[in-house]
Protein backbone atom coordinates (compact mmCIF):
# COMPACT_ATOMS: atom_id res chain seq x y z
CA UNK A 1 0.00 0.00 0.00
CA UNK A 2 3.09 2.41 0.76
CA UNK A 3 4.67 1.41 -2.93
CA UNK A 4 0.84 2.56 -3.94
CA UNK A 5 0.77 5.64 -2.57
CA UNK A 6 4.42 7.02 -3.26
CA UNK A 7 4.08 5.97 -7.27
CA UNK A 8 0.35 7.33 -7.11
CA UNK A 9 -1.17 4.34 -8.27
CA UNK A 10 -4.46 2.33 -7.04
CA UNK A 11 -4.16 -0.23 -5.17
CA UNK A 12 -5.26 -3.73 -7.08
CA UNK A 13 -7.38 -5.27 -4.73
CA UNK A 14 -6.88 -8.71 -6.85
CA UNK A 15 -3.00 -8.49 -6.00
CA UNK A 16 -3.64 -8.06 -2.32
CA UNK A 17 -6.46 -11.31 -2.04
CA UNK A 18 -4.12 -13.31 -3.89
CA UNK A 19 -0.36 -12.31 -2.99
CA UNK A 20 -0.14 -15.25 -0.47
CA UNK A 21 -1.29 -17.97 -3.49
CA UNK A 22 1.79 -19.92 -5.62
CA UNK A 23 -0.19 -18.41 -8.64
CA UNK A 24 -0.71 -15.38 -9.24
CA UNK A 25 -1.52 -14.26 -12.80
CA UNK A 26 -2.55 -10.59 -13.44
CA UNK A 27 -3.02 -10.36 -17.21
CA UNK A 28 -4.53 -7.86 -18.84
CA UNK A 29 -4.93 -5.64 -15.84
CA UNK A 30 -3.55 -2.59 -17.28
CA UNK A 31 -0.62 -2.24 -14.82
CA UNK A 32 1.68 0.21 -16.98
CA UNK A 33 5.16 0.96 -15.72
CA UNK A 34 4.10 2.58 -12.24
CA UNK A 35 1.69 0.07 -11.71
CA UNK A 36 4.00 -2.71 -12.21
CA UNK A 37 6.93 -0.60 -10.32
CA UNK A 38 4.40 -0.51 -7.00
CA UNK A 39 3.41 -4.24 -7.98
CA UNK A 40 7.42 -5.48 -7.38
CA UNK A 41 7.83 -3.73 -4.10
CA UNK A 42 6.01 -6.79 -2.19
CA UNK A 43 6.93 -9.17 -4.36
CA UNK A 44 10.87 -8.75 -3.41
CA UNK A 45 9.89 -10.44 -0.06
CA UNK A 46 7.21 -12.49 -0.91
CA UNK A 47 7.81 -16.33 -0.55
CA UNK A 48 4.39 -17.76 -1.52
CA UNK A 49 4.52 -16.69 -5.12
CA UNK A 50 6.17 -18.89 -7.56
CA UNK A 51 4.46 -18.73 -10.76
CA UNK A 52 3.79 -15.28 -11.76
CA UNK A 53 1.65 -13.89 -14.87
CA UNK A 54 1.82 -10.28 -16.16
CA UNK A 55 0.72 -10.83 -19.38
CA UNK A 56 -0.95 -7.61 -22.00
CA UNK A 57 -0.37 -4.99 -18.85
CA UNK A 58 1.69 -2.32 -20.94
CA UNK A 59 4.50 -1.56 -18.23
CA UNK A 60 6.79 -0.80 -21.01
CA UNK A 61 10.79 -0.90 -20.34
CA UNK A 62 10.71 0.80 -17.20
CA UNK A 63 7.97 -1.43 -16.04
CA UNK A 64 10.03 -4.93 -17.23
CA UNK A 65 13.13 -3.23 -15.60
CA UNK A 66 11.59 -2.98 -12.33
CA UNK A 67 10.67 -7.02 -12.64
CA UNK A 68 13.93 -7.75 -13.37
CA UNK A 69 15.19 -5.95 -10.20
CA UNK A 70 13.06 -7.55 -8.08
CA UNK A 71 14.09 -10.98 -9.44
CA UNK A 72 17.11 -10.22 -8.83
CA UNK A 73 16.09 -10.48 -5.27
CA UNK A 74 13.69 -12.83 -5.35
CA UNK A 75 14.73 -16.70 -4.98
CA UNK A 76 11.24 -18.11 -4.75
CA UNK A 77 9.89 -17.36 -8.16
CA UNK A 78 10.41 -19.79 -11.06
CA UNK A 79 7.83 -19.16 -13.74
CA UNK A 80 7.33 -15.48 -14.67
CA UNK A 81 5.35 -14.49 -17.97
CA UNK A 82 6.30 -11.13 -19.71
CA UNK A 83 4.41 -11.23 -23.04
CA UNK A 84 2.85 -8.59 -24.79
CA UNK A 85 4.26 -5.83 -22.77
CA UNK A 86 6.24 -3.71 -25.12
CA UNK A 87 9.43 -3.84 -23.19
CA UNK A 88 11.74 -2.90 -26.12
CA UNK A 89 15.41 -2.99 -25.97
CA UNK A 90 15.30 -1.21 -22.31
CA UNK A 91 13.66 -3.64 -20.68
CA UNK A 92 15.24 -6.84 -22.36
CA UNK A 93 18.44 -5.05 -21.66
CA UNK A 94 17.69 -5.69 -17.62
CA UNK A 95 16.15 -8.48 -18.24
CA UNK A 96 18.91 -10.16 -19.04
CA UNK A 97 21.03 -8.88 -16.15
CA UNK A 98 18.60 -10.27 -14.10
CA UNK A 99 19.50 -13.39 -15.75
CA UNK A 100 23.22 -13.53 -14.85
CA UNK A 101 22.28 -13.23 -11.15
CA UNK A 102 18.67 -15.38 -10.82
CA UNK A 103 19.62 -18.95 -10.17
CA UNK A 104 15.63 -20.05 -9.76
CA UNK A 105 14.27 -18.85 -12.57
CA UNK A 106 12.92 -21.85 -14.93
CA UNK A 107 10.41 -20.09 -17.69
CA UNK A 108 10.37 -17.21 -18.88
CA UNK A 109 7.72 -15.77 -21.49
CA UNK A 110 9.04 -12.71 -23.59
CA UNK A 111 6.82 -12.88 -26.65
CA UNK A 112 5.58 -10.13 -27.85
CA UNK A 113 7.81 -7.47 -26.87
CA UNK A 114 9.08 -5.24 -29.87
CA UNK A 115 12.84 -7.23 -29.19
CA UNK A 116 15.24 -6.56 -31.82
CA UNK A 117 18.37 -7.37 -32.86
CA UNK A 118 20.18 -5.16 -29.91
CA UNK A 119 18.09 -6.64 -27.39
CA UNK A 120 19.18 -10.41 -28.53
CA UNK A 121 22.98 -9.01 -28.05
CA UNK A 122 21.90 -8.62 -24.10
CA UNK A 123 19.67 -11.37 -24.34
CA UNK A 124 22.43 -13.75 -26.00
CA UNK A 125 25.34 -12.48 -23.30
CA UNK A 126 23.02 -13.65 -20.59
CA UNK A 127 22.06 -17.20 -22.00
CA UNK A 128 25.93 -17.73 -21.98
CA UNK A 129 25.93 -17.21 -18.68
CA UNK A 130 22.47 -18.48 -17.61
CA UNK A 131 22.67 -21.99 -16.37
CA UNK A 132 19.44 -22.61 -14.86
CA UNK A 133 16.68 -21.53 -17.38
CA UNK A 134 14.93 -24.18 -19.12
CA UNK A 135 12.23 -22.43 -20.77
CA UNK A 136 12.80 -19.31 -23.04
CA UNK A 137 10.06 -18.07 -25.42
CA UNK A 138 10.90 -14.96 -27.69
CA UNK A 139 8.43 -15.63 -30.63
CA UNK A 140 6.38 -12.61 -32.30
CA UNK A 141 9.33 -10.00 -32.14
CA UNK A 142 11.45 -8.62 -34.30
CA UNK A 143 14.39 -10.53 -34.35
CA UNK A 144 16.37 -10.88 -37.79
CA UNK A 145 19.95 -11.67 -38.91
CA UNK A 146 22.14 -10.06 -36.34
CA UNK A 147 19.86 -11.74 -33.68
CA UNK A 148 20.07 -15.31 -35.12
CA UNK A 149 23.87 -14.54 -34.91
CA UNK A 150 23.82 -13.57 -31.49
CA UNK A 151 21.77 -16.38 -30.12
CA UNK A 152 23.37 -19.00 -32.44
CA UNK A 153 26.53 -18.77 -30.59
CA UNK A 154 24.96 -18.29 -27.11
CA UNK A 155 22.96 -21.88 -27.85
CA UNK A 156 26.26 -23.34 -28.69
CA UNK A 157 27.60 -22.55 -25.11
CA UNK A 158 24.26 -22.49 -23.00
CA UNK A 159 23.66 -25.55 -20.79
CA UNK A 160 19.79 -24.92 -19.00
CA UNK A 161 17.53 -24.66 -22.02
CA UNK A 162 15.21 -27.37 -22.60
CA UNK A 163 12.39 -25.55 -24.84
CA UNK A 164 13.02 -22.32 -26.90
CA UNK A 165 11.00 -21.21 -29.44
CA UNK A 166 11.60 -17.99 -32.11
CA UNK A 167 8.40 -18.43 -33.37
CA UNK A 168 7.14 -15.35 -35.52
CA UNK A 169 10.90 -13.29 -36.21
CA UNK A 170 12.84 -12.48 -39.41
CA UNK A 171 15.86 -14.99 -38.52
CA UNK A 172 17.28 -15.41 -42.39
CA UNK A 173 21.02 -15.66 -44.36
CA UNK A 174 23.69 -16.23 -41.94
CA UNK A 175 21.27 -15.55 -38.85
CA UNK A 176 19.66 -19.21 -39.62
CA UNK A 177 23.12 -20.42 -40.72
CA UNK A 178 24.64 -19.65 -36.98
CA UNK A 179 21.68 -20.31 -35.29
CA UNK A 180 21.32 -23.80 -36.78
CA UNK A 181 25.28 -24.45 -36.41
CA UNK A 182 24.69 -23.09 -32.34
CA UNK A 183 22.14 -26.18 -32.02
CA UNK A 184 24.60 -28.86 -33.91
CA UNK A 185 26.73 -27.62 -30.46
CA UNK A 186 24.07 -27.58 -28.08
CA UNK A 187 23.66 -30.61 -26.07
CA UNK A 188 20.55 -30.03 -23.83
CA UNK A 189 17.79 -28.76 -26.13
CA UNK A 190 14.62 -31.04 -26.24
CA UNK A 191 12.19 -28.65 -27.96
CA UNK A 192 12.54 -25.52 -30.54
CA UNK A 193 10.36 -23.74 -32.72
CA UNK A 194 11.84 -22.08 -35.73
CA UNK A 195 8.27 -21.40 -37.38
CA UNK A 196 7.35 -18.48 -39.61
CA UNK A 197 11.09 -16.93 -39.85
CA UNK A 198 12.95 -17.25 -43.21
CA UNK A 199 15.40 -20.04 -42.99
CA UNK A 200 14.99 -20.73 -46.63
CA UNK A 201 17.67 -22.86 -48.69
CA UNK A 202 20.70 -22.35 -46.82
CA UNK A 203 18.81 -22.47 -43.18
CA UNK A 204 17.86 -26.01 -44.13
CA UNK A 205 20.67 -27.31 -45.12
CA UNK A 206 22.51 -25.88 -42.10
CA UNK A 207 19.82 -27.20 -40.30
CA UNK A 208 20.33 -30.69 -42.02
CA UNK A 209 24.34 -30.64 -40.91
CA UNK A 210 23.32 -29.62 -37.14
CA UNK A 211 21.26 -32.65 -36.95
CA UNK A 212 24.50 -34.85 -37.91
CA UNK A 213 25.46 -33.49 -35.05
CA UNK A 214 23.02 -33.05 -32.31
CA UNK A 215 21.84 -36.16 -30.12
CA UNK A 216 19.27 -34.57 -27.64
CA UNK A 217 16.76 -32.90 -29.73
CA UNK A 218 13.35 -34.13 -30.06
CA UNK A 219 11.04 -31.97 -31.45
CA UNK A 220 11.73 -29.35 -34.40
CA UNK A 221 8.85 -26.88 -35.84
CA UNK A 222 10.40 -25.25 -39.18
CA UNK A 223 7.39 -24.58 -41.00
CA UNK A 224 6.87 -21.79 -42.54
CA UNK A 225 9.72 -20.82 -43.58
CA UNK A 226 10.49 -20.34 -47.17
CA UNK A 227 12.33 -23.81 -47.55
CA UNK A 228 12.44 -24.99 -51.37
CA UNK A 229 12.57 -28.70 -52.65
CA UNK A 230 16.25 -28.66 -52.88
CA UNK A 231 16.39 -27.07 -49.37
CA UNK A 232 14.20 -29.79 -48.11
CA UNK A 233 16.05 -33.01 -49.89
CA UNK A 234 19.75 -31.23 -48.20
CA UNK A 235 17.95 -30.63 -44.68
CA UNK A 236 17.08 -34.74 -44.93
CA UNK A 237 20.79 -35.58 -45.18
CA UNK A 238 20.51 -34.78 -41.10
CA UNK A 239 17.88 -37.54 -40.53
CA UNK A 240 19.77 -40.37 -41.87
CA UNK A 241 22.24 -40.05 -39.30
CA UNK A 242 19.89 -38.66 -36.30
CA UNK A 243 18.87 -40.86 -33.53
CA UNK A 244 16.30 -38.33 -31.37
CA UNK A 245 14.25 -36.69 -33.49
CA UNK A 246 10.82 -37.47 -32.67
CA UNK A 247 8.58 -34.84 -33.80
CA UNK A 248 9.17 -32.53 -37.19
CA UNK A 249 6.73 -30.23 -38.88
CA UNK A 250 8.23 -28.95 -42.19
CA UNK A 251 4.26 -27.83 -42.98
CA UNK A 252 3.44 -25.27 -45.44
CA UNK A 253 6.89 -24.93 -47.04
CA UNK A 254 7.39 -24.64 -50.65
CA UNK A 255 9.01 -28.30 -50.90
CA UNK A 256 6.50 -30.06 -52.81
CA UNK A 257 6.18 -33.41 -52.96
CA UNK A 258 10.04 -34.00 -53.64
CA UNK A 259 10.86 -32.62 -50.70
CA UNK A 260 8.42 -34.90 -48.43
CA UNK A 261 10.01 -37.75 -50.42
CA UNK A 262 13.65 -36.79 -49.48
CA UNK A 263 12.63 -36.35 -45.92
CA UNK A 264 10.72 -39.89 -45.96
CA UNK A 265 13.26 -41.49 -48.14
CA UNK A 266 16.14 -40.38 -45.49
CA UNK A 267 13.86 -42.14 -42.45
CA UNK A 268 13.76 -45.06 -44.00
CA UNK A 269 17.28 -45.46 -44.17
CA UNK A 270 18.06 -44.72 -40.79
CA UNK A 271 17.51 -47.54 -38.88
CA UNK A 272 18.11 -46.22 -35.76
CA UNK A 273 15.63 -42.95 -36.20
CA UNK A 274 13.35 -42.27 -33.41
CA UNK A 275 10.82 -40.48 -35.85
CA UNK A 276 6.81 -40.80 -34.62
CA UNK A 277 5.22 -37.48 -36.23
CA UNK A 278 6.12 -35.83 -39.70
CA UNK A 279 3.98 -32.77 -40.63
CA UNK A 280 3.77 -31.63 -43.73
CA UNK A 281 0.98 -29.55 -43.91
CA UNK A 282 -0.85 -28.02 -46.81
CA UNK A 283 2.11 -29.94 -49.17
CA UNK A 284 0.51 -31.91 -51.81
CA UNK A 285 1.96 -35.45 -52.22
CA UNK A 286 2.09 -37.85 -55.06
CA UNK A 287 1.77 -41.62 -55.12
CA UNK A 288 5.40 -42.53 -55.38
CA UNK A 289 5.49 -40.61 -51.75
CA UNK A 290 2.32 -42.64 -50.48
CA UNK A 291 3.92 -45.76 -51.69
CA UNK A 292 7.21 -44.99 -49.96
CA UNK A 293 4.79 -44.43 -46.72
CA UNK A 294 3.36 -47.64 -46.81
CA UNK A 295 6.85 -48.70 -47.04
CA UNK A 296 8.21 -47.02 -43.93
CA UNK A 297 5.50 -47.47 -42.09
CA UNK A 298 6.79 -51.42 -42.00
CA UNK A 299 9.99 -50.38 -40.37
CA UNK A 300 8.30 -47.50 -38.14
CA UNK A 301 4.43 -48.81 -37.74
CA UNK A 302 3.70 -45.75 -35.13
CA UNK A 303 5.01 -43.21 -37.41
CA UNK A 304 2.22 -40.77 -38.23
CA UNK A 305 2.27 -38.73 -41.26
CA UNK A 306 -0.09 -35.59 -42.16
CA UNK A 307 0.10 -33.64 -45.46
CA UNK A 308 -2.37 -31.43 -48.00
CA UNK A 309 -3.23 -34.50 -49.58
CA UNK A 310 -2.52 -36.14 -52.90
CA UNK A 311 -2.27 -34.75 -55.80
CA UNK A 312 -4.32 -37.01 -57.98
CA UNK A 313 -6.92 -36.44 -55.67
CA UNK A 314 -7.09 -32.83 -57.14
CA UNK A 315 -7.40 -33.39 -60.98
CA UNK A 316 -10.63 -32.90 -62.48
CA UNK A 317 -12.44 -36.26 -63.99
CA UNK A 318 -12.35 -37.40 -67.13
CA UNK A 319 -15.11 -36.84 -69.34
Amino acid sequence: MKACKMLQVVPASYFLRNMQNSDLSMMHHGLGPQGTKALTVPLVTNTSVLRLNLRDNWMEGTGGAAVAEMLKENCYITDVDLSDNRLGEHGAKAVASMLQENTTLLSLNLSGNHLNDRAAQHLGLALTANTKLESLDLSYNALGEPAGENLGDALSENTGLRWMSLAWNSIRGRGAVTLAKGLGANIFLRTLDLSYNGFGREGAVALGEALKENNTLEELNVSNNRIPPEGAVRFAVGLKVNKTIKSLNMGRNPIQSAGCYGILKSIQGNPDSAMETLNFSDITVNQDFEDLYVAVREILPTLAVNHGGRIDTFRKPKA
